[in-house]
């Protein structure tokens, strides 16, 4: 016989509701599981606490209380007066204490904007002869509530009406969000000024400096721009921005600042000369203005017109990283007494001879201006090959020995690829480990077909390393590393390798009295003069300038040990991130 569910009456609580269906539900063969699942569900005690503060909040609703003082910190503060005129005991100590404790002060001012209603906006009512004004033309009042915010939104006189009209709604501004406004309306008065012979700057003054509710008698575009879905468009930004520095822009507080290197979603592009776009990971949910690409580069190739910037086509050469300073070296990658396959960088110029020679290296076209370049997130998937990891360093760097390094503590993740060369094998030597060795007719006929990333002669011989070199390792399901000198990123930089760049920095002190002799980049015993530092801190600062826009990420080397760790969590974060590329390494 099946008992009885008890009755439930009208005042029964949700938590008493619950606490009798916990108590009714009996095991079934069929459903053990669910029925325990649920009973474990109902009695969980936080979920009745949830449902005795329901009851609370229905309960003090149905009611409707309203407050017995509307003006409480006054009378808090009047009782502290009335208790400081004379001698106090110890509770009228206690209770001076607790009335002018700033938390109860905060409360009670709480309790007075609630009881009086004060948190709602106040809208200033019609004026009274405001039909008397309006015109045959379709007149539209708008009242838009603004706090510290821009209103977000440009103006522009039309050069052919003389009409002062919305240029540009900024996406996520409160004119964007109130829906009211659109480009094209033509603003004839805020807050009653008539704006109709007032310069845009004295509209603006007007606008930004006006609090609380703004009322705009705005007659209407003859055809409203539909609210257009927010673009999913990324850029990095290949040069810094700062608006209050820019005098073209339209409105300088409207302006979004950013620094290369930064992803902006560019929320639209409507405007051939100004874009809308947001820094991505940025709190702020409302847009910016920023130049557009186009109007960007015609401004740069103005300045080099006017002589008053420097052909990037022309750039001056830096100095880079040396794998060895001794003259007589051959760099034999020997690392902990054993014998590390491709390690050398045998092409890498002597300090002593870099002065006067140049790599042999392709020449491949530039882009015109540095302004932005769509990227988008990509994340390695695991059936495909591993991303190239290229290192670049200034003078003192000595990538060759961080790469040795991790490459010797995990050879079977991580590989170089195996250079060629001219000159003959030695007796310990064997091809394809230390160096493919071809002749020199053969070495020229490939560096005429463009198949070495970079190349260059040491002693009469031809050092270079190839594209097929890096495809080998590669194919081995392992991460490739090469360092390379910095011309060589453009031809790298393809959807094929998908380069993830490194860009090595020594820490550089600021003279040479304050140098340890194991620093990074110290010569034979540690010796290095201010003339060597000034040198390090110039390849630095070149290799910024004109390669900065193709670096993934800088490694400021302290010291071998503390580098490599770096760089290995580097390349494990490479394996199982997202991170910002091309658009171009990703379509297909």
């Amino acid at each position: 016989m099946k008992e009885a569910m008890p009755v439930l009456t009208a005042g029964t609580g949700l938590h008493e509701t619950l606490a009798l269906l916990t108590s009714q539900l009996r095991p079934d063969a069929n459903h053990t599981e669910d029925m325990v699942f649920l009973r474990d569900v109902f009695s969980e005690k936080s979920l009745g606490y949830l449902m005795k503060i329901h009851e609370k909040l229905r309960q003090y609703e149905r009611q409707s209380p309203t407050p017995i003082l509307h003006s409480a910190s006054s009378l808090a503060e009047d009782v502290a007066e009335e208790l400081q005129s004379g001698p106090m005991s110890s509770e009228e100590k206690e209770l001076l204490q607790l009335l002018t404790a700033p938390h109860l002060k905060a409360v009670l001012v709480v309790h007075d904007t609630v009881a009086q209603k004060n948190f709602d906006p106040v809208l200033p009512p019609l004026p009274d002869d405001f039909e008397d004004e309006l015109e045959e033309e379709s007149v539209k009042i708008v009242r838009l509530v603004k706090n510290k915010e821009p209103l977000g939104a440009t103006i522009r006189r039309d050069e052919n009406t003389g009409a002062v009209v919305v240029a540009r709604i900024m996406r996520g501004g409160a004119a964007d969000r109130s829906g009211l406004v659109h480009v094209g309306d033509e603003l004839r008065e805020v807050n009653g000024i008539s704006i109709i012979h007032k310069r845009p700057d004295e509209i603006s003054q007007i606008l930004s400096q006006s609090q609380g509710s703004i009322t705009l008698k705005i007659i209407p575009a003859i055809k409203e721009e539909d609210r257009l879905k927010e673009s999913k468009v990324y850029m990095r930004a290949l040069f810094d921005y700062i608006p209050s520095e820019d005098k073209a822009t339209p409105c300088q507080e409207a302006g979004l600042p950013f620094m290369r290197g930064d992803i902006l979603q560019v929320v639209s592009q409507d405007d051939p000369t100004w874009w809308q776009a947001k820094r991505v990971g940025d709190s702020n949910l409302r847009a910016g203005l920023v130049p557009s690409k186009q109007f960007q580069e015609r401004r740069l190739a103005y300045r080099i017109k006017m002589g008053t910037l420097q052909n990037p086509k022309s750039p001056k050469r830096p100095l880079y990283d040396q794998a060895c300073d001794k003259e007589d070296c051959d760099c034999e990658g020997y690392f902990n007494g054993q014998y590390i396959a491709g390690l050398r960088r045998s092409f890498r110029l002597s300090r002593k001879d870099r002065q006067n020679a140049e790599a042999r290296l392709p020449d491949p076209s530039e882009p015109e201006f540095l302004t932005y370049e769509e990227v988008t997130r990509y994340q390695q998937k695991p059936n495909e090959r591993p991303r190239l990891v290229v290192l670049i360093g200034s003078l003192g760097a000595r990538i060759n020995e961080l790469k040795q390094k991790v490459i010797a503590e995990n050879p079977q993740r991580y590989g170089v690829a195996v250079p060629h060369t001219t000159r003959p094998k030695k007796s310990h030597e064997k091809e394809g480990v230390e160096y493919h060795f071809v002749s020199k007719q053969m070495f020229e006929a490939d560096a005429q077909n463009n198949k070495f990333i970079e190349h260059g002669e040491y002693k009469e011989n031809q050092y270079g390393t190839s594209l097929e070199a890096i495809r080998s390792v590669q194919a081995k399901n392992k991460l490739c590393l090469v360092d390379v000198q910095p011309e060589a990123l453009r031809s790298l930089r393809t959807p094929e390798f998908k380069p993830y760049v490194i860009s090595v920095k020594p820490r550089i002190p600021e003279s040479r009295h304050r140098r340890s002799a194991t620093s990074p980049g110290a010569g034979e015993h540690g010796r290095i003069t201010d003339e060597d530092l000034q040198e390090m801190r110039q390849s630095a600062i070149l290799i910024d300038q004109q390669y900065g826009h193709l670096v993934d990420r800088v490694l400021i080397k302290e010291d071998t040990q503390s580098a490599c760790a770096e760089l290995k969590s580097i390349l494990e974060r490479l394996e199982r991130e997202a991170f910002w590329v091309p658009v171009s390494w990703v379509r297909t």
